[in-house]
């Protein structure tokens, strides 16, 4: 059996605990994660959660799973197409990356595996996470939809009657994990 593989996209919209429960869901369940963080995402990291470093210590999770990529490297595996994997998520995804990958610029990694990501007809996930919005982010968003990627505004619902924030986290998270085929037993599903 082979191990699924995710590659994670963090950028600079505010939702570090989604992209680290995100993370966590993943290798919980056996996925090969390939983590690329843009600059203000590294930012996001240390604001929002407290993470200096990037490394599997600090998102608390199995380090065989976790790989690490540079976001000034373009030549990563993940920025080719011959890098066979299961789909990719950005969470959060501003909407200043949302641009980006919409007019096919590809300046940073999480903005070329993005594009490879659609070019190769896997899925893509864009966990946007701003509002409002204005009509050139729902243009963007909109252009993205038609290229094929999934836009899942980080929106978290009430019918389950969440108590913590670590709920209204959770169900956003699972919502982002079930996008990429990878069950899981987080009660966020409507029963």
């Amino acid at each position: 059996m082979t191990t699924k593989k995710i590659v994670v996209g963090i950028t600079g919209a505010s939702g570090a605990p989604y992209s680290v429960r995100v993370i966590q869901l993943l290798i919980e369940y056996g996925v090969e994660v390939h983590l690329v963080v843009s600059t203000m995402g590294r930012r996001l990291l240390f604001e929002e959660s407290n993470i200096t470093t990037l490394c599997a210590e600090h998102f608390k999770v199995d380090e065989q799973l976790l790989v690490i990529h540079n976001d000034k490297n373009l030549g990563s595996s993940v920025a080719s197409g011959s890098f066979l994997h299961d789909g990719m998520i950005i969470v959060p995804c501003s909407s200043n990356s949302v641009g980006a990958v919409a007019s096919g610029i590809t300046n940073t990694l999480v903005q070329r595996a993005a594009a490879v990501t659609l070019k190769e007809g896997r899925k893509l996930i864009l966990a946007h996470r701003e509002t409002p919005v204005s009509g050139i982010d729902v243009e963007n968003l909109a252009t993205l939809s038609r290229a094929g990627a999934t836009i899942a505004p980080l929106s978290p619902g009430f019918y389950m009657q969440p108590k913590t924030i670590d709920d209204l986290v959770d169900f956003m998270a699972g919502k982002i994990v079930d996008l990429v085929g990878i069950h899981h037993d987080l009660p966020v599903r409507w029963c």
